[in-house]
């Protein structure tokens, strides 16, 4: 399991953010064997697992699309008018990137946008992040004997890969998931496996998770999560265009473009031991467990992190209704949100619902708050 942590920069390429945040619980392996296509020997999925482990790509280069779609349409419309619609895509939307991978010093990830490109590069002891939008970037110096691991710890705000979502479903294998295989799949016209986890609490609204990996050089090259009953991914990350060669080292370099404004850094190698501590540090706790008010319950795919506004559903309503009063479009998205949310009660009280494919939120008219990815009804009763 500890594959990918241990080539930290193959977890850094792919954005799948949307897909790691919905992978939970954990899964038992077993021996089961399912019928692989013709073209493909027989694997299970204990073998699709040590297959996972021993993927030591030379390098590759690719397109990457990240889907979602959490069942949220009235969300997804107001989210339009705030930043430009930059938040749509975490509801409904999809990304797109390329991506170059020669090695642990040389990596690079280019976030294709309506309004331009970002860049991040990494070639050895220099580090790049320019946004084309304005022209403006950061170059990144690093000391000549900073180690690996320091390296690797840099780059936190960069997106993830489909290996990191791979990683944080195969990270929590235990007795409360149903590890299967489906046999062959092709993504990218590339031949892979599907491994398939599946949540055994009916609480859970995740239906099953899908790990397309690549038949020879073991990589996943699609993620896909599946709410419950449901025929199309609710998040999906995947390759729409792969390779293995090994990317030419002019694609790791980097020249500013005419008129660029970069911030030169160079930051000193204790700030970077530090930052690497606090990095690992932060990858270990359970951050919403040690956060003050915040409480998780339960644990694996029915997880519900509950806590406490600091004031009543009808206050924090009031006051943002008197906050917006001179801009009508501020009034009118609070009255909209307001909208989205379906007002329900039972023995527990009373409050507001918002109900995704793959999530659920209850939020009581007293102030309380409970989340996870579990049913409304699994809400109710541990509010």
């Amino acid at each position: 399991m500890s594959v990918f942590r241990s080539r930290p920069a193959l977890r850094w390429l792919v954005p799948s953010a949307a897909a790691v945040a919905v992978i939970g619980g954990g899964a038992a392996a077993g021996t089961i064997v399912a019928s692989a296509d013709p073209a493909l020997p027989e694997r299970s999925a204990a073998q699709l697992l040590v297959d996972l482990q021993g993927a030591d790509p030379e390098g590759f280069s690719g397109t990457v699309v990240q889907s979602t779609d959490l069942g949220l349409p009235g969300v997804a419309g107001l989210l339009k008018n705030i930043e430009g619609g930059g938040l749509t895509s975490l509801v409904s939307g999809s990304n797109t990137a390329r991506v170059w991978y020669a090695g642990e010093d040389k990596q690079r990830f280019a976030l294709l946008g309506t309004d331009g490109q970002t860049d991040v590069i990494h070639n050895a002891n220099d580090v790049w992040i320019w946004k084309s939008s304005d022209n403006t970037g950061t170059h990144v110096t690093l000391p000549k004997d900073v180690t690996d691991a320091q390296k690797q710890a840099l780059p936190s705000s960069v997106p993830s890969t489909p290996q990191e979502a791979a990683d944080a479903a195969l990270a929590a294998i235990d007795g409360s998931t149903k590890v299967t295989t489906t046999g062959a799949a092709e993504v990218a016209g590339r031949d892979a496996y599907e491994l398939v986890l599946s949540p055994k609490d009916t609480n859970s609204l995740v239906g099953q998770v899908r790990l397309a990996i690549d038949a020879a050089e073991h990589i996943p090259l699609r993620v896909d999560v599946y709410a419950k009953n449901a025929t199309k991914p609710a998040v999906r990350v995947a390759f729409e265009q792969v390779s293995f060669t090994v990317p030419d080292a002019q694609q790791f370099t980097f020249n500013p473009p005419p008129g660029a404004d970069i911030e030169q850094v160079t930051p000193s190698a204790d700030k970077i031991e530090q930052h690497a501590k606090e990095a690992e540090a932060e990858a270990k706790a359970p951050e919403l467990a040690d956060a003050e008010g915040v409480k998780v319950i339960g644990e694996g795919w029915t997880t519900i992190v509950t806590g406490k506004l600091p004031a009543s559903l009808d206050e924090i309503t009031t006051e943002a209704k008197k906050e917006s009063a001179g801009n009508a479009d501020a009034g009118q998205m609070v009255e909209g949100l307001l909208g989205t949310l379906e007002p329900v009660s039972g023995s527990w009280g009373s409050g507001r619902l918002l109900s995704g494919s793959l999530f659920t939120a209850l939020i009581t008219d007293d102030g309380r708050v409970f989340a996870g990815a579990v049913t409304p009804e699994a809400l109710y009763a541990v509010a």
